[in-house]
């Protein structure tokens, strides 16, 4: 089966697609403070929840690729190595987060990931870093900032290990990019699920123990939700422009807060709101702003890289601002 096929554009169900990728992505990282923490049992490893979206991701991938039969090329194995690991260590250290801080700020650090793999392709990729993207990277790191609350009383080291997952995805990122056209999306897809599922099973036996009937529902379906959710959002930029998406997609932000908000009764503070705004303003700015220079270039198919899970079919050099699934 080609794997590179024609969609027809439909921007309103690629609006109404990414919302639904947003809201199933937010789901995660609920499903991880669950196992974290007490809610279904003794607390889980958070480890061992990355383990579980891994392992039942590639799964669920499996099964589809029975149905599917893609056609296979040959993968470039040690880009994809790095690019696992790298992406391994972004979700192990963001479902660490999530149990110490609230959902909402978690996953708004998390958006800063765009903003170091700009900075990143400075020096590893050899690009230009105009003043638009230097002014959308000073304000997405103010939001941080105010995120971390740097003073004595406030500050909140586990907003350390959120900062770490956007720093290890950014680089992930980087990785993407030398795949970013040369393999099919469900390739990506199912070697990120594979080659992860081998770190994850290696690094969790130390802390792994016997899950409750509940935390294996959990974990189970901590995978299958973001292997749906990384499905889902290849359709939806499919159907429209990486730069129409994307603001769908800080979405994750409002159903994190709401999830936090019904399970757990978080509500968030004007410091969180506040810090949300300024990261997802930078972000958002260098959103807008490779959209214009990409536009600048030359039309291309509506299509993006993803972090921490899947590919579509970029152009050569696909925009380091685009967030998605992990």
């Amino acid at each position: 089966m080609d794997v590179h096929m024609t969609v027809r554009t439909n921007p309103a169900l690629a609006a109404m697609l990414t919302l639904v990728a947003s809201s199933l992505v937010a789901g995660t990282t609920l499903l991880a403070k669950s196992l974290g923490t007490d809610t279904l049992g003794p607390a889980l490893h958070p480890l061992q929840a990355s383990h579980g979206r891994f392992i039942f991701a590639l799964m669920g991938f499996a099964v589809a690729g029975a149905f599917l039969r893609p056609r296979i090329v040959a993968p470039r194995w040690r880009i994809h190595g790095l690019r696992v690991l790298l992406g391994w260590a972004g979700i192990s250290l963001m479902f660490t987060a999530t149990v110490f801080i609230p959902l909402s700020d978690a996953t708004a650090i998390s958006f800063l990931n765009p903003v170091v793999t700009m900075l990143l392709a400075i020096p590893l990729l050899g690009e230009t870093v105009g003043k638009v993207r230097i002014s959308a990277a000073v304000i997405a790191l103010t939001g941080a900032i105010i995120l971390l609350r740097p003073t004595p009383d406030a500050f909140q080291p586990a907003a350390l290990f959120a900062l770490g997952a956007a720093v290890m995805l950014g680089f992930e990122m980087i990785m993407l990019k030398q795949l970013s056209g040369r393999e099919g999306p469900y390739q990506v897809l199912l070697l990120n699920a594979l080659i992860g599922t081998v770190i994850a099973s290696v690094a969790v036996l130390p802390v792994w123990r016997m899950p409750t009937p509940e935390q294996w529902a959990a974990l189970v379906a901590v995978g299958l939700v973001m292997a749906s959710s990384q499905a889902i959002f290849i359709q939806a930029i499919q159907r429209a422009d990486a730069s129409f998406v994307a603001p769908f997609w800080y979405a994750t932000l409002v159903f994190a807060a709401l999830y936090d908000f019904g399970l757990f009764g978080v509500v968030p503070d004007a410091v969180s709101v506040l810090g949300a705004l300024v990261i997802t303003s930078g972000a958002g700015l260098l959103a807008w702003r490779e959209a214009r220079l990409r536009g600048r270039a030359a039309p291309v198919m509506p299509s993006t890289a993803i972090p921490s899970g899947t590919v579509t079919t970029p152009p050569a050099s696909p925009p380091p601002s685009q967030p998605g699934p992990r």
